[in-house]
């Protein structure tokens, strides 16, 4: 949303550009929390309901590992709908949020990031269209701003994932950062380094 990339921030980024395979997102229920795993795409909704309707009286998502999205509109419908169920989201010390899994995670009811959590941010492109090329209010960057609107979350993040890091590469958010813009319901007292996230 800096030094040269993880092998899985690398692929994270890659994951539509280059069409690459990826592993799409799982799903376990482990006690009072699901765990969850992959890359977000059109499959991600299908199989989410599928685990919660088994799993009714279970609330919190613990997202392990997330690097990314293979599609935007999927994420974000996808999200609103864990946030419209009233789900709780966690990012574990050794957990990792990425791009879409970002956007994932700030769709949760409550917001836990654990201390060590890694939370990586950039801009987007493709299609030949650079975000940080567009005017303001060109209306491809509405998906993006309706949906933290719908989640409360405000406008000046999306921004700043805009102008933080260029599409093709990661930041990965300090815990004041991530305090600066209310990303956790209980405050951050710290997050991964850049060379522990680059590594995960």
């Amino acid at each position: 949303m800096k030094p040269a990339l993880s092998l899985l921030a690398a692929s994270a980024l890659c994951l539509v550009a280059c069409a690459e395979p990826y592993s799409p997102t799982q799903f376990v229920a482990q006690g009072d929390q699901i765990v969850v795993t992959g890359a977000i795409d059109h499959t991600t909704l299908d199989t989410f309901r599928e685990v919660a309707a088994d799993n009714p009286q279970i609330k919190t998502l613990v997202l392990q590992s997330i690097e990314g999205s293979v599609d935007d509109d999927a994420n974000v419908i996808f999200s609103r709908e864990v946030r419209n169920r009233g789900f709780d989201t966690v990012v574990p010390s050794d957990g990792m949020v990425a791009s879409g899994g970002t956007d994932l995670f700030l769709a949760g009811n409550r917001r836990i990031l654990q201390p060590g959590a890694c939370v990586g941010v950039h801009s987007w492109g493709g299609g030949g269209i650079i975000a940080t090329e567009l005017p303001e209010d060109d209306p491809e960057h509405d998906r993006y701003l309706d949906y933290y609107d719908d989640i409360g979350v405000s406008d000046d993040f999306y921004w700043y994932t805009l102008e933080v890091a260029s599409e093709d590469e990661m930041h990965w958010m300090t815990a004041a950062e991530a305090n600066s813009y209310d990303m956790a319901t209980t405050r951050v007292a710290r997050l991964g380094s850049t060379a522990t996230c680059d590594a995960r």
